[in-house]
């Protein structure tokens, strides 16, 4: 009888270990439907009808801005294309010229990071409509020790970093780090 104890005190220790994990909050998912954020690293494609001296690809840079001809650094972390677009035709308006016309879209966004248990951990390249499994396949595949049956994606939402633990089917969005967990046998 003695050694039940310690058998059932292990086997407890053992399974609240694996309960630790709880459920994303609702808006892990959410941004997934939301409109997307521009944030550092995006590359945008600026077109200003009638004026090819402004039409152009910009980066939004570090401290999430992007230098404009004639207006100067214009703030673009935490806006929508949409959102920038009447930035820049408002900037524009205001004593450069009388009626822009501007179109913001996104030329290239800013990448991924994956990590853990695959071939080639790194920074890849984002593609719009990219899962989980297909950023795992990008990075050469699962190790021989990789846990292939959900991952851990860290996700910056609202200023506040998140880990939602998910399928290897849920997208993915520029700026995630994906961590590919080891299995245990």
């Amino acid at each position: 009888m003695n050694w039940r104890v310690p058998a059932v005190v292990l086997l407890t220790a053992f399974l609240a270990g694996c309960t630790g994990y709880s459920r994303p909050q609702p808006a892990f998912h959410q941004v997934l439907v939301d409109a997307y954020r521009l944030d550092s690293g995006d590359r945008l494609r600026i077109t200003v009808f009638g004026q090819p001296d402004l039409t152009s690809t910009y980066t939004i840079d570090q401290s999430g801005h992007i230098a404009f001809p004639l207006v100067g650094m214009l703030s673009a972390r935490g806006t929508t294309t949409a959102e920038l677009d009447e930035v820049i035709t408002t900037a524009l308006r205001d004593g450069y010229l009388r009626h822009p016309d501007v179109s913001v879209e996104v030329d290239q966004y800013r990448p991924f990071f994956i990590m853990g248990e695959v071939r080639n951990a790194g920074q890849y390249n984002f593609v719009p409509g990219m899962t989980a499994q297909m950023a795992i396949a990008m990075a050469g595949g699962f190790t021989a020790r990789g846990y292939q049956q959900s991952v851990d994606i860290t996700r910056q939402i609202n200023g506040e970093i998140v880990v939602g633990r998910v399928s290897l089917s849920d997208p993915i969005r520029p700026g995630d780090t994906i961590t590919i967990r080891e299995r245990f046998f």
